[in-house]
């Protein structure tokens, strides 16, 4: 018995295959990996932090020593479990031999299972994310008399404060074109809260007469009305700017936000001393937040002007650069005409003070859409989140970087974030409806598109974008009905024209297409119609060579909408075309 008992060195190998340690070191290494792998997926789900799955897998290394000591140590018998000692190897009916087979057909099939679970139940798992427990919405302030109103300082002063408690990372802070909507004189300020989905609403009137300022604020609790504070300034005019630090101040201490000293100076700091500036800069970014072609213009000479009189104003220098890079986008008009303008002013922001985040995130447009230097875009998105992880803008630009290079499920994550962030944020509704659209999510692009259009039905660039699905699904008649709509809201932007014949052309009417053409080259001689406007049309009609000459054009040009190229869908059959291929990579997508 002793001799039996005793391990013959010489024979150390074989004792460890004949007591099936291999086999179970086998399965428990293809299980735990299997099983870890499951978890991984399911977990998240349930919102069940990192934490825990590093500690299954911690559990999952642990067990597999202790499972090979078992293995050597005891047998598996129809008798039950026994000492190895204790078990005569040539008894026949031992199970051990096929008990390691079971282990990892279980181990793989509750792994499959935990996958599947996680893939299908977290479907939407990319649009849910983190955010600050504390958000405040500064509405427009009202006017003390509302025959003498003054929308320009009205908006103004909301856009200030949202700007100063944008500073701290400890709070959300919806932006001004989320807001912008609230300014009616009979707004109820808790149902805008409750549709910003903010905590707190601060809201107020301001009153200028003569060489005075009269300002009334106060914070309210949306979940109740009551109020958290309330304040009253009467100061002479020149002192604007201290009543803004001071109502700050107090809604920073009302609300219990722990400031660090860096954003402690960011409440009290002041871009600007020169009052006629500041208030050039407040009239530059009413017109900004239209976003029509008229009204950005007006911007552009508001926001020189103000740096005419102080070169030193980082927000002036950000709004021109935001109204330049706007234009590109909204309007027909040459890239090369407004792009540069935007770079210079977004980098003289910048050079001006760094830690805002928002010039960061103009850049990062400016480096994709006209540069096509993507590791730069990505870049400057990625530093505006890093400086105010709160900004939907600045998530917004990394994931229109995203999108554009075919990540498309972080694209949505970071376009869904943005969403949150503002709600109601027109850009940031639409744009994820966008990236849906381009990562070929159709009928989820569809619905928020749709909840765009709710919250202003004559937002064109949804409308454009819901056209384009029902393209895409055959429907050509509801598509052509949806792209007019966006035409006549944009004033005849040349892309909803092009999709008019692009859809025309589809639909079999040559007639139509070629009479979109015809309007387009006759709207060309009035102003700029960008090349890739027309290549579309040239697309539809099936007219290759064309289609890529005017392709090539739009190359020359810099077109902002080559930089969609590589994910929109309605280029498919173009794909592999080595002449396509040669775009892409000119535009630096391949």
């Amino acid at each position: 018995m002793a001799q039996r008992n005793s391990v013959n060195p010489k024979k150390f190998f074989g004792e460890l295959k004949r007591r099936n340690v291999y086999k179970v070191a086998v399965a428990n290494a293809v299980a735990g990996e299997a099983l870890a792998q499951g978890i991984a997926q399911v977990l998240p789900v349930f919102d069940i932090p990192n934490s825990a799955v590093r500690l299954v897998v911690l559990l999952i290394v642990i067990g597999f020593p202790v499972a090979v000591i078992l293995a050597w140590a005891f047998e598996l018998t129809p008798e039950g479990i026994k000492r190895t000692e204790d078990v005569d190897p040539e008894a026949p009916g031992s199970s051990r031999n096929h008990a390691w087979i079971y282990v990892v057909i279980i181990g793989g099939a509750l792994a499959i299972s935990l996958f599947f679970v996680g893939r299908y139940t977290g479907r939407n798992e990319t649009t849910k994310v983190e955010v600050p427990t504390k958000s405040i919405a500064v509405l427009p302030f009202k006017p003390i008399t509302p025959q003498e109103g003054d929308q320009v300082l009205e908006l103004g002063m909301a856009d200030t404060l949202i700007t100063k408690l944008s500073g701290s990372r400890e709070i959300i802070v919806p932006s001004l074109t989320s807001v912008r909507k609230y300014g009616n004189l009979d707004q109820d300020p808790v149902a805008a809260g409750r549709q910003l989905q903010v905590k707190s609403v601060l809201e107020g009137n301001v009153q200028k007469v003569g060489d005075h300022i009269r300002v009334t604020a106060r914070l309210i609790n949306v979940s109740d009305g009551s109020s958290q504070w309330a304040g009253t300034f009467d100061e002479k005019f020149t002192d604007v700017f201290a009543v803004q630090d001071a109502i700050s101040q107090k809604v920073a201490a009302a609300l219990a936000l722990r400031l660090s000293g860096s954003e402690r100076e960011h409440f009290t700091k002041r871009y600007t001393d020169n009052l006629e500036a500041y208030q050039l800069y407040l009239t530059g970014r009413y017109h900004l937040n239209k976003f029509i072609p008229p009204e950005l213009r007006k911007a552009i000479g508001s926001f020189q002007q103000a740096i005419d009189l102080d070169s030193n104003y980082a927000l002036a220098y950000y709004g021109l650069a935001e109204a330049h890079r706007a234009l590109a986008i909204t309007s027909d008009v040459a890239p090369k005409e407004t792009f540069p303008q935007a770079k210079a002013a977004a980098m003289k922001a910048i050079e001006l003070d760094e830690s805002l985040a928002e010039p960061h995130a103009s850049l990062a447009f400016v480096h994709f859409w006209f540069d096509w230097d993507w590791i730069a875009a990505e870049r400057e998105a990625k530093r505006a989140i890093e400086l105010n992880p709160n900004s939907g803008f600045a998530h917004i630009a990394y994931a229109r970087v995203l999108s554009d290079l075919g990540h498309h499920k972080q694209a949505v994550t970071e376009a869904a974030q943005a969403r949150q962030l503002e709600p109601v944020s027109l850009l940031n509704n639409f744009l994820e409806g966008a990236f849906l659209y381009h990562a070929r999510r159709d009928d989820e692009a569809s619905v928020r598109l749709e909840k765009t259009l709710e919250l202003e039905p004559n937002f064109w660039p949804a409308n454009l974008f819901l056209g384009k699905i029902l393209m895409q699904k055959g429907n050509y008649p509801e598509a052509i009905a949806t792209f007019s709509k966006a035409k006549e809201f944009s004033k005849g932007n040349s892309e909803t024209i092009a999709m008019i014949g692009y859809v025309w052309a589809l639909a079999g009417d040559k007639t139509k297409a070629r009479a979109v053409l015809d309007e387009l080259n006759g709207l060309s001689k009035q102003r700029y119609i960008p090349p890739f406007s027309i290549a579309v049309v040239y697309y539809g009609l099936s007219e290759k060579n064309e289609t890529f000459a005017w392709l090539e054009k739009a190359c020359d040009d810099r077109d902002v909408r080559l930089s969609f190229l590589k994910v929109d869908p309605k280029w498919d059959s173009l794909r592999s075309d080595p002449r396509f291929a040669a775009i892409l990579k000119h535009v630096g997508l391949q």
